[in-house]
């Protein structure tokens, strides 16, 4: 009897310290130290010298372009309409004479619009007529003709004369002196700066460039009442290209 109740006894003490043997087992190998996954282990940055280079170049204009038209105002639609279409007329043979292909002739802007009197204290505006406007975007092709071309527009009763822009046919291929500039100036800086820091330069790793470098388009305005004899000068763009390059360390 009572070796049968020793050996319950040791039973039960024996079930009551197995999961605790277990859970003991069970932590000791939760906090053995596992080896560090290869995620864990952050790559050095690889030494770089960086510098901006920047370049620029002159270049004279290729063509030009300027934006003109008519605007009239009538009792009516239809007659503001036909009178605006008569000066516009006017305004296109004009360009025709000076040579200009259909092609280099578009239009800009034409819509037609009430014009109103300006209210009095306790008064309603009226429609006091209707505005048309036509304008059209000329590209001149022979930059030498700016000034004559715009007398001409002037004269046959252009009210707008517009902005005279000066622009460039293959900009890219203009920059392309300018971006070699600006390449030239970047080693000359990591050349400089490797010297004084007593290490090898070695070859360009990346190069990136500024898209918000300016460049330079001069506008002129121009006004039907201005003088038509006023000479109009393209001069010379100043085209200007920034970049960043990474050069490698030499060994």
């Amino acid at each position: 009897m009572n070796g049968s109740h020793s050996t319950d006894a040791f039973s039960a003490r024996a079930a009551w310290r197995s999961p605790l043997r277990a859970a003991a087992v069970f932590a000791a190998v939760a906090a053995a130290p596992f080896p560090a996954c290869a995620d864990d282990t952050k790559p050095v940055p690889e030494a770089r010298i960086i510098v901006i280079g920047e370049g620029s170049t002159s270049a004279a204009p290729d063509y030009a372009r300027i934006t003109s038209g008519v605007t009239t105002r009538a009792k009516t639609a239809k007659e503001a309409s036909d009178a605006d279409a008569k000066a516009m007329a006017a305004v296109l043979a004009a360009l025709q004479a000076a040579g200009i292909e259909q092609k280099d002739i578009q239009t800009a802007r034409f819509f037609i619009q009430p014009v109103y009197t300006s209210p009095g204290p306790n008064m309603e505006q009226k429609l006091a007529g209707f505005s048309v406007s036509n304008q059209v975007i000329v590209t001149i092709r022979q930059i030498d003709k700016v000034g004559d071309i715009l007398d001409r527009l002037v004269t046959a009763g252009a009210t707008d004369a517009g902005n005279v822009e000066f622009l460039h046919a293959d900009l890219s291929k203009t920059l392309d002196r300018a971006r070699e500039a600006a390449m030239a100036d970047a080693r000359r800086k990591a050349e400089l700066y490797a010297r004084a820091a007593g290490l090898p330069l070695g070859g360009v790793a990346w190069v990136t460039e500024d898209s918000s470098a300016p460049v330079f388009a001069p506008k002129v305005a121009m006004r039907a009442a201005m003088p038509a004899s006023v000479p109009i000068a393209a001069g010379e763009d100043t085209l200007q290209v920034r970049i960043t390059v990474g050069f490698e360390i030499g060994r």
